[in-house]
């Protein structure tokens, strides 16, 4: 009989020529076991530093997510398409969301995932101001469907896009953090998508005084400002959302990954005024099956209350200058850049880097590198981990480092 790993690789399509091929059994909190083996007979355990790509916020297995998933698929799950029945749990998310986000993001449009978001939010912008150009960042990533991939910019330029293309045209990239480029954001403008802190560049965030350059330059020519907090939002930065750390609110935000408590589910979200223009010319105008399922949404607001309710967010920029602290002062760190619990380490060589992946795997450490960084390895562990775990994983880190 063939093993679930021949299985895995015959049968699951695989998108990378090395997965980690790590075999899950449980996970808790910010750890994730193996099945028991001879070398491991309680299964080996690896600290999650990655948390599903920033998504486990609240760790794995959270008893109050997991009770809101059960007692929601025990009520109901699918009923209708997105936005034709009233379902409580998509109504009370929608609504406890609003009542953290400023006046002008008020009407949330739940879908699938974040490229989803990314896809939707273009079509609004399109809609809203009746323009085709779209500008983005280099060093951005936005997701992988057609809409997102046309706005993803990567240092090896085409690389990512071109064995897909022809993509979205009227697309034009600015350099992050450039003042003098602004001026290309002008009245054929529909919307600039941004990053506030680039994630897959190597946790890149911008300069405050850029995001607001860039406001008031979209606010002078009528062009609607995009952040896609997909990575950054539900409490990874130090806030519930990165802009609240910037003097800038967005015409449309753009969130997914931690916003299902570890169900897939992402949203874009606007004013009210701006996202009705898809409710006509043409009626329908983003359809989705799946998007704000009730069970995703159930367990979406329960981890949203775990990081209210537990003050879990204050607790991030800590806990981020600790991991900080411990590893910054090694001879083979080169850099640490970071955003609360959302950092690269740089090693400056992806030789080294890809080496201490394998050390990592070997000692229980579960990290990765970035798509358009290769040099540093990314730590974005659940928000729930203590002071106690951050320094235990440092010092396993430590000595994967020393072994370089």
């Amino acid at each position: 009989m063939k093993t679930l790993r021949q299985q895995f690789t015959e049968h699951v399509a695989q998108t990378s020529p090395s997965p980690l091929m790590i075999e899950v059994a449980r996970a808790e909190g910010p750890y994730i076991w193996t099945p028991p083996s001879p070398e491991h007979p309680e299964g080996q355990r690896f600290f999650d530093l990655i948390s599903g790509v920033s998504v486990s916020n609240v760790g794995h297995g959270r008893p109050e997510v997991v009770r809101a998933v059960q007692e929601q698929a025990a009520a109901y799950m699918h009923t209708m398409v997105y936005g034709e029945m009233v379902e409580a749990p998509q109504v009370r998310y929608a609504s406890r969301l609003a009542s953290l986000l400023p006046e002008k993001l008020q009407s949330i449009y739940f879908v699938n995932s974040g490229t989803e978001a990314v896809e939707g939010g273009l079509k609004l912008a399109k809609r809203a101001t009746g323009r085709r150009r779209v500008v983005a960042f280099r060093n951005a990533y936005h997701g992988s469907t057609q809409g997102a991939l046309s706005i993803m910019s990567s240092p090896e330029g085409d690389e990512w896009r071109a064995p897909f293309e022809p993509l979205l045209p009227e697309v034009d990239w600015l350099s992050f953090n450039d003042f003098e480029q602004l001026g290309r954001i002008d009245e054929t403008t529909a919307c600039v998508v941004v990053e506030p802190v680039q994630g897959e560049a190597g946790v890149r965030p911008a300069t405050p005084s850029f995001l607001e350059a860039l406001r008031q330059r979209c606010s002078e020519v009528g062009a609607l400002m995009i952040f896609d907090e997909i990575q950054t939002g539900m409490g990874r930065t130090g806030s519930l959302f990165a802009f609240e750390r910037y003097r800038v609110v967005p015409d449309i935000l753009c969130v997914a990954k931690a916003l299902g408590g570890g169900m897939p589910l992402g949203a874009f979200i606007s004013s009210r005024e701006t996202m009705s223009t898809l409710s006509h010319n043409p009626a329908l105008g983003h359809i989705t099956t799946f998007g704000g399922h009730p069970v995703c949404c159930a367990a979406g607001l329960a981890a949203l209350e775990v990081l209210i309710e537990n003050d879990l967010i204050a607790e991030v920029e800590p806990k981020g200058a600790l991991y900080e602290e411990l590893l910054a002062p090694h001879p083979a760190v080169k850099e640490i850049r970071r955003a609360g619990l959302l950092m690269a380490v740089e090693l400056g060589s992806s030789e080294k880097m890809y080496r201490l992946m394998e050390l990592f795997k070997e000692r229980g450490i579960l990290s990765d590198w970035f798509l358009f960084c290769d040099t540093a390895f990314r730590i974005s562990p659940p928000l729930t981990i203590t002071a106690g775990e951050v320094r235990a994983s440092c010092r396993i880190v430590s000595d994967c480092l020393d072994e370089l």
